[in-house]
């Protein structure tokens, strides 16, 4: 997997990018209580807002890390938000995208370098 500086991991499945939040993101936000979701087909540009995470302590946005479309979201988790405190890195995920240019996540960072970021 690759990690992004906003707490997002990336784990690249055949032409796919599935994208979640880390444990450390879901231990920061707290109890999540709704998750907003894209809609498949959408094409995104890095830095874009993707997704909206309210959590019982603030509200928090996920952003395209790469540019893209996307092409599946995890409807799961607009019944079951709590998914994301429970398995942020497994059945959490929030949507899968098909990359612009797959060169893009070169400059990702690997696990022990996200470890050393957050201390």
């Amino acid at each position: 997997m690759k990690y992004t500086e906003e707490h997002e991991w990336l784990r690249v499945e055949g032409d796919l990018v599935v994208v979640g939040i880390t444990e450390h993101a879901a231990e920061a936000l707290g109890d999540v209580v709704f998750v907003e979701l894209p809609e498949p087909g959408t094409t995104v540009a890095t830095g874009d807002e993707v997704c909206v995470i309210e959590s019982v302590k603030a509200a928090s946005d996920i952003l395209a890390p790469v540019d893209g479309e996307i092409v599946e979201v995890n409807a799961a988790l607009a019944d079951s938000p709590g998914m994301v405190n429970e398995d942020p890195t497994g059945k959490a995920w929030f949507f899968k995208m098909k990359l612009a240019n797959p060169k893009a996540l070169d400059g990702f960072m690997d696990e022990a370098a996200y470890k050393k970021l957050i201390g």
